[in-house]
């Protein structure tokens, strides 16, 4: 033995990925590598106490869980054995022999649920197209980067940019029917905070708790390192057990770079040939492997239904070049970029505009085209335009003061600090502003707008600049929190189009 590598004698014909019960307590482990009738064996526990003679029994298929409608509203560990009680986790003879929910054995005398091989995709009759959006009630993320139910999406970020902040409001307000959330490698505390907060939150759907809709896997950092490998098959697992009974489901893993971590660890100590910073020369092909398992599908029973992969990625140092990172942008179909600058201003959630980008907007556009919105595309367009022409011009303010600029260029700087903070900052704290319709996100959005382009025509028709800068805008910004109709946000517009129009004459 050494450490979690346990060699087993006797294991002739043993296939690779299957399933060992190592010692009394029958710990989990899985073939790894193989020498004649010697297997070697990465164990899912801590082996502390196992010795050299100790009996081990192939269990005949590899790694597996038990799926049904008992997982909603249930805690698991990265087997998706329940962690039922305090501490029990710390003890693996307790969740090995917890009633019907060890990894390792069979379905239960009830035969409740479902056995399945978590990395095995479950099969489906067919991919239908990413054209209907996930509603996350985000505007950052509905109005510019939306992501289709089916799609795949990372957010990277570094410490302190709210990525934990910003999954948590996706897991709540999200128009998903099971949320699956994967706490990969995180730390105890964090994990602890999560899970208090789902017991306490209301869903906004049902009325009821928001935990019964959702599964969550725990694997902090202190736990067993290949079952954080297992944990996000394990969720995959689940979220396209629900997908096959015609349902939408959102898988989050917080986070992929955990797993990642994982992944090295297991190579280092099997002696494979390490490729960039130590991480094995399989990482992307694991990474795809993962991202691929989302998807929008008609399931074999006739229905339709849908995984969503949203996978936040926790780069060292916030570095977005490093290989977690890189290689997850190859393979997935959004990114929502989180910015420190703006974590550090109070923005959330601190998207950046510049960092991001989706790949479906033009199906999410002839969806929406389709069901009552066709100004959809062009409302994307023009904030993303403002936006970037705003950023490009501030970096020129810096140099030669905003007062050196052209008055249109003025305009554009205001109008860009308009959209920032009427459209695309918002506030988890705030009842009205912690999740938007799209309604309500496209009436303030077009406000802005409006306001906007009559503050360029201000400045470019010879207005002083001064005297537009003087107007308050500050009630429309504030419309995203205090104006909840969407009566309320034009009205709030058309007093201050007359403002700016009384400050012109």
């Amino acid at each position: 033995m050494n450490g979690p590598l346990v060699e087993v004698a006797g294991t002739r014909g043993a296939a690779m990925r299957a399933l060992v019960e190592l010692g009394a307590d029958r710990l989990p482990g899985e073939v790894v590598a193989r020498d004649g009738d010697t297997a070697t064996v990465q164990a899912y526990e801590y082996t502390g106490g196992l010795a050299p003679g100790a009996p081990a029994g192939l269990v005949g298929r590899p790694l597996s869980v038990r799926l049904g409608e008992h997982l909603l509203g249930g805690v698991y560990d990265g087997l998706l054995r329940p962690l039922t009680s305090a501490g029990i986790w710390l003890d693996p003879a307790r969740r090995a022999s917890a009633a019907g929910a060890s990894a390792s054995s069979g379905p239960g005398d009830d035969g409740a649920g479902e056995w399945w091989p978590v990395r095995t995709p479950r099969p489906h009759a067919g991919r239908l197209d990413l054209a209907v959006p996930l509603r996350t009630g985000q505007r950052v993320l509905d109005l510019l980067f939306p992501v289709p139910r089916g799609g795949a999406v990372a957010v990277p970020g570094g410490f302190g940019t709210g990525k934990t902040v910003l999954l948590q409001q996706i897991a709540k307000w999200c128009d998903a029917d099971v949320i699956v959330y994967v706490g990969c490698g995180e730390r105890g505390n964090e994990m602890a905070e999560v899970l208090a907060r789902l017991g306490e939150l209301t869903d906004p759907r049902t009325g009821g708790r928001l935990a019964d809709r959702t599964v969550v896997i725990a694997n902090t950092s202190n736990m067993p390192m290949m079952a954080r490998e297992a944990s996000v098959h394990s969720g995959v697992a689940v979220a396209e057990y629900f997908r096959d009974l015609g349902r939408d489901a959102v898988v989050i893993a917080d986070s992929t770079s955990r797993w990642a971590e994982a992944l090295r660890e297991f190579a280092s100590r099997g002696g494979d040939l390490p490729a960039e910073e130590g991480y094995p020369a399989a990482l992307p092909s694991q990474l795809a492997a993962f991202y691929e398992r989302a998807g929008r599908v008609r399931t074999r029973a006739g229905g339709e239904g849908s995984v969503t992969i949203v996978g936040a990625v926790s780069p060292p140092g916030g570095d977005l070049t490093e290989p977690v990172t890189a290689y997850t942008r190859r393979f997935v179909r959004a990114v929502w970029g989180l910015d420190r600058s703006l974590a550090y201003s109070r923005h959330y959630p601190a998207v950046s505009w510049a960092e991001s980008f989706a790949r479906d907007t033009g199906a999410v556009a002839r969806w929406h085209a389709a069901h009552g919105d066709p100004a959809w595309a062009g409302r994307r367009a023009r904030l993303v335009g403002l936006l970037a022409e705003a950023d490009r011009l501030a970096a020129l303010a810096e140099l030669v003061g905003r007062t050196g600029l052209p008055p249109r260029e003025r305009g554009v700087l205001l109008a860009g600090r308009l959209v920032r903070e009427g459209v695309l900052q918002q506030s988890a704290l705030s009842e009205t502003d912690a999740s938007c319709s799209a309604d309500r996100a496209a009436a303030l959005a077009d406000a802005v707008l409006d306001v906007a382009d009559l503050v360029l025509d201000l400045m470019s028709g010879g207005t002083p600049p001064e005297a537009v800068e003087g107007v308050d805008l500050s009630p429309l910004a504030r419309a995203r929190e205090e104006a909840a109709a969407v009566a309320d946000v034009r009205l709030r517009r058309d007093r201050t189009l007359a403002a700016l129009k009384e400050a012109a004459t």
